[in-house]
């Protein structure tokens, strides 16, 4: 068989299979076909569906698709109506499901019995177990909550139903991905990393599989050999990712095919030849202005601008004169929005392309020729108070190269947080900045934007979701289901899914050495 089928846990919007979908076999059919993907969360299931439904087009997506991520029509097209076929397939391919409950179990079962019967043990199962409860971010919110119980979370345990479904469908390699801090993270007072390793080792029998990383720089390859914990992180940004996304990768592969490759076969991701910075994949995308979050207009929004200039300019703090200099020179082209016409805040026409800087691969992945229109490409509104920091971020970026802390900013414009003064959050107001990766866009994005403040001054914002899908490598024409909110958080969490296509490349290295030894 030339295809080996995949099955996606805890999918999220599918960047992790999204990756291994875009593999080609000899053929021209793929390489790892997506037989079954499980989500739980609605907005990312359906935008899960409908990029499953899409992969049914083998040459390309329908017309009606592309008008309506392009705005042609306000309406998402009925797909049961238009493509019926395609649509069943798409629909038995992914399940909303929450994994655990018996029900779920049941109908898991079944799905792995009938693709164990078709298959085999040649597949290959992909997944990462909900993170909220390892992630640093999460476990430093929880202890200011006096509801939380950190030991009856039970997403603590959620790698649980990973291992199971392993051990029943014993593929010939799974790749689980999770947050840093599933490294450090506890349960009941035991350290979590060393029972997750234990349980993926042992899956459907002892010593089954063998665990590798992606990414050492010692030589050491498997848990066996005396891999760190540590050791199974995977750093973007070395990987020709924009962004300095630092993630937990662990590739189990069974042992009958781990033990008969040779060393130089096994998974290893080479280094990026150059880093991507933010500039390369969104400084030509459409100039956008925040809104206002209360009585927007575009006027009103000049306006605003404006009278933020001046209270900056009225408290700036000493400077050195290049420093200040450069300084007035953002905020002079800041005010270029308020001459005219101001920008949009939607449905911006063009500002598709990408710098020519950026790796030529890396810019086919993401653009679409037939793409016009940016989708998922709308601004959130801000409060005045919170522009003139943007304004005042983004011109103290400029001058300074980096992003200002809260001790950088005049007393007049420090927000009324009790927290502002103690310096636990000294990057309150964080400016991505456009010569460098992004930080790493999480969930939080979703919630008010001040971390993913848009380098340009004169767009005084927070980055839109589409712009958040460029940093993490989501092709243009992949559309994100739900409001705003949910829009956010689906990107947040996702794989890169340039990132998860290189992951494939290994695997797909690791596989076909092994049919040769056959």
């Amino acid at each position: 068989m030339s295809c080996i089928p995949v099955i996606d846990l805890f999918s999220g919007p599918g960047g992790l299979a999204e990756g291994f979908a875009a593999i080609r076999a000899s053929n021209g059919l793929p390489k790892f076909p997506i037989l079954l993907s499980i989500e739980l969360d609605q907005a990312a299931y359906h935008t899960l569906r409908l990029r499953a439904f899409l992969r049914k087009f083998s040459m390309e997506y329908p017309p009606e698709y592309y008008e309506f991520v392009n705005g042609f029509v306000s309406e998402e097209p009925n797909w049961v109506k238009l493509y019926p076929d395609h649509w069943q397939k798409a629909s038995e391919e992914t399940m909303c499901q929450r994994l655990g409950t018996k029900e779920t179990d049941a109908l898991m079962q079944k799905r792995i019995q009938i693709i164990r019967k078709a298959y085999g043990n040649r597949t290959i199962l992909l997944g990462g177990p909900p993170c909220q409860s390892y992630s640093l971010a999460g476990r430093s919110r929880n202890v200011g909550n006096a509801h939380y119980v950190g030991d009856e979370d039970e997403r603590q345990s959620l790698y649980r139903e990973f291992s199971k479904v392993l051990g029943q469908l014993q593929p010939a390699v799974a790749v689980m991905e999770n947050v840093k801090g599933m490294l450090s993270a506890r349960h009941k007072d035991r350290q979590v990393f060393p029972d997750i390793i234990d349980s993926l080792q042992n899956a459907g029998g002892q010593n089954r599989y063998r665990l590798f990383a992606l990414a050492t720089s010692n030589g050491t390859r498997s848990w066996e050999e005396g891999l760190k914990p540590n050791d199974f992180l995977v750093r973007a940004e070395e990987h020709g990712i924009p962004q300095t996304r630092h993630r937990v990768f662990v590739i189990c592969i069974r042992r009958d095919i781990a033990d008969a490759l040779p060393r130089e076969y096994l998974p290893q991701l080479e280094p990026a030849n150059t880093t991507v910075s933010l500039d390369d994949v969104i400084g030509l995308m459409p100039i956008l202005r925040s809104r206002l979050s209360r009585k927007d207009d575009a006027i009103s929004w000049q306006r605003s601008l404006v009278k933020s200039r001046d209270q900056i300019l009225n408290n700036m703090p000493k400077m050195e004169q290049q420093h200040k200099s450069n300084f007035i020179k953002a905020l002079n082209h800041a005010l270029q929005s308020t001459q005219g016409n101001a920008p949009a805040y939607r449905d911006a026409i063009g500002g598709i392309a990408i710098a020519d800087s950026c790796p030529l691969h890396l810019s086919r992945w993401i653009t679409d020729a037939k793409i016009s229109k940016l989708p998922n490409n709308e601004t959130r509104g801000h409060i005045r108070e919170d522009i003139t920091r943007y304004l005042y971020a983004t011109a103290f970026a400029f001058a300074f190269g980096k992003s200002p802390k809260t001790f950088d900013f005049p007393v007049a414009l420090a927000p009324k947080h009790l927290s502002w003064n103690t310096g636990a959050f000294v990057d309150r107001f964080r400016v991505q900045l456009s010569d460098r990766p992004s930080t790493t866009i999480t969930s939080h994005i979703s919630k008010d934007g001040h971390y993913f403040i848009h380098p340009d001054p004169s767009q005084c914002r927070s980055l839109t979701v589409r712009e958040a899908a460029r940093l993490q490598t989501f092709p243009d024409n992949y559309y994100f289901h739900g409001n705003r909110t949910q829009q956010y958080i689906q990107v947040g969490n996702a794989v890169p899914p340039y990132l998860a296509w290189q992951i494939a490349k290994c695997i797909q290295r690791v596989l076909e050495s092994f049919d040769q030894t056959q």
